[in-house]
């Protein structure tokens, strides 16, 4: 079976297409800067090599549509007809308490969906616009919904629960539901499968770190905690979002600088963070390059940044009474050596013991970067969100 992986943003089309007999991707790319001028295409070929295509892409039913023609184009698509594509599965974002697990779109999930709007105001309805694309064009095709909160479902209430007044969690859901989940999951299935080890009585901590991040304690195979919160703003220090921050020096902010709320979400999720704290760039790569030569609020902002990655870590070892699996995944996680030396500086006390060889010569690759003597295993595991997506799909339909 073919499979289609569409992931949907406010102006953007993110699409990877499968052939679930062997895994292998056989066209991926996207679309960008949808509904605003210079709109384009960018594909990676089966040879590797990238290609652009400028195009007017007014709306998302636009979008899907070009990225249909693309896929049965006789010189650059990978099919035939559409009639190859076996299902669709899409990325949805904020599934609230409503979804555990992956589901098939129905008319009646839409809508219990759609009721999750208010709390990913600019994600959930971005995903529907995908969903309503794909039904306008092919409207036979089994359609499938993978949730990023999903898999934190199994978290405790204790644990996801926030310490305000009940009725909060009553009237509005304000609780933690932590993101990235189709990542974590995938990770934390995938370092199992690595290692030969059976998830049962395994105590793993995922590290999903990149402009984005996050951190989920994995007992047994569930998640019983992760530092994302009702929303992605919640836990690490991230490329543009400050993380964890007190709310009085919110409101002490909102106060002094006069700011409406939509404006000191802007400040906290676009203007906080590594780019906040350097004004130099959210991009890891730059700060670190620009921390070698002596900058140092660059070099303030990787020690923070280093700092919540490991706080947590601690804590979750903490949750989980000890720690067998510490595993890295994500931009920063897979590809900065000497980031991951600093999360792991000082976790000796867990019986971390980090192979600074294995893992200076690690870039992208699954591996082990720990001593053989150290008491926890610390991996590297890319993750790919897009290929859990798909196989959820393909069992599902």
């Amino acid at each position: 079976m073919k499979i289609l992986v569409l992931n949907c943003g406010s102006s953007s089309i993110k699409y990877k297409l499968y052939d679930m007999t062997d895994h292998s991707v056989m066209a991926q790319g996207g679309i960008e800067k949808i509904g605003l001028p210079g709109s384009f295409l960018k594909m990676t070929l089966p040879d590797g090599t990238k290609k652009i295509i400028e195009e007017d892409i007014p709306e998302h039913t636009k979008g899907v549509q070009f990225i249909f023609h693309i896929l049965t184009d006789p010189e650059l698509g990978a099919l035939k007809s559409l009639e190859e594509l076996g299902a669709v599965g899409h990325r949805m974002v904020h599934g609230g308490e409503k979804f555990n697990q992956s589901v098939l779109l129905t008319p009646e999930v839409l809508e219990a969906f759609t009721a999750c709007n208010d709390l990913a105001p600019l994600h959930n309805p971005a995903n529907l616009k995908g969903v309503n694309a794909v039904s306008a064009l092919l409207p036979s095709i089994p359609q499938v919904g993978v949730f990023d909160t999903a898999f934190h479902q199994t978290m405790p209430d204790y644990a996801y629960m926030y310490a305000l007044p009940y009725e909060m969690y009553e009237k509005y859901g304000i609780r933690r539901y932590g993101f990235h989940g189709t990542s974590h999951r995938y990770v934390s299935q995938r370092v199992c499968e690595y290692l030969g080890v059976d998830p049962a009585g395994k105590r793993i901590i995922t590290c999903h770190v990149g402009n984005g991040g996050s951190i989920s304690a994995v007992k047994d195979g569930k998640c019983i905690d992760t530092s994302m919160g009702l929303t992605p703003l919640e836990g690490l220090m991230m490329g543009t979002r400050s993380g964890d921050v007190d709310g009085g020096a919110v409101t002490f902010i909102m106060d002094k600088e006069g700011l409406a709320p939509s404006e000191m979400s802007n400040l906290l999720n676009k203007k906080s963070g590594v780019a906040g704290v350097t004004g130099v760039s959210s991009d890891m790569r730059e700060v670190i390059a620009a921390a070698h030569e002596g900058n140092q609020r660059c070099r303030l902002a990787l020690d923070m940044y280093a700092y919540r990655v490991k706080k947590y870590i601690g804590a979750y070892a903490a949750a989980m009474n000890g720690v067998d699996i510490i595993l890295f995944t994500g931009g920063v996680g897979e590809n900065q050596a000497d980031m991951r030396e600093a999360f792991c500086n000082g976790l000796d006390y867990l019986g971390v013991s980090l192979d600074k060889a294995k893992n200076n010569t690690v870039r992208g690759d699954e591996a082990i970067i720990s001593t053989p003597d150290s008491k926890v295993t610390v991996c590297v595991i890319p993750t790919d969100e897009e290929l859990m997506i798909a196989k959820d799909t393909m069992a599902l339909v």
